[in-house]
């Protein structure tokens, strides 16, 4: 009951135009093509649908790269340090297609390191390394073990 007389007073008060009715004129009075509400002619609301659909597919693609470009980083460097394999990222490496590869920044970092790391491990990186070291502390550490070692075998050996 409530329900209908509410109903009946509140059409009464729109006809009246003191109330809601004006919410139903505005709705009637926009148009209903997006090309007269944006202020276009239809070819150039077309058009301009046309470049927003290009421009989301260039950003999504430039997007997807950069995914992948990180991903093969990740790759690289779980290789490096023996992790284990994502297959996410692969996957990912794969949707981009096989020319992604690391940032050229990236490439000369991995480059240096590779040189810096392949100098270490040769003979002349040993040998540079020897030279970093204190000989004085790995003489002093030669002789307290020859010593150590002197004493244990007189202890045990009574011909010495």
């Amino acid at each position: 009951m409530a329900f209908l007389m509410k109903s009946m007073l509140s059409n009464q008060v729109k006809n009246l135009g003191l109330g809601g009715g004006g919410e139903e004129s505005k709705e009637e009075s926009t148009p209903s093509d997006p090309a007269a509400a944006a202020g276009m002619t239809r070819e150039e609301y077309e058009e301009y649908q046309k470049q927003m659909v290009e421009e989301k597919m260039e950003r999504d693609a430039a997007f997807a790269h950069k995914k992948a470009e990180r991903a093969c980083l990740r790759v690289h460097l779980r290789e490096k340090y023996r992790l284990p394999k994502s297959e996410l990222d692969e996957n990912q490496i794969q949707m981009a297609g096989d020319d992604v590869g690391l940032p050229e920044d990236l490439q000369k970092m991995v480059a240096e390191d590779q040189v810096e790391e392949e100098d270490k491990d040769s003979i002349l990186g040993q040998l540079q390394n020897i030279q970093n070291m204190d000989m004085d502390a790995i003489k002093e550490k030669a002789q307290a073990t020859f010593t150590e070692i002197k004493q244990a075998a007189e202890q045990k050996c009574s011909v010495m």
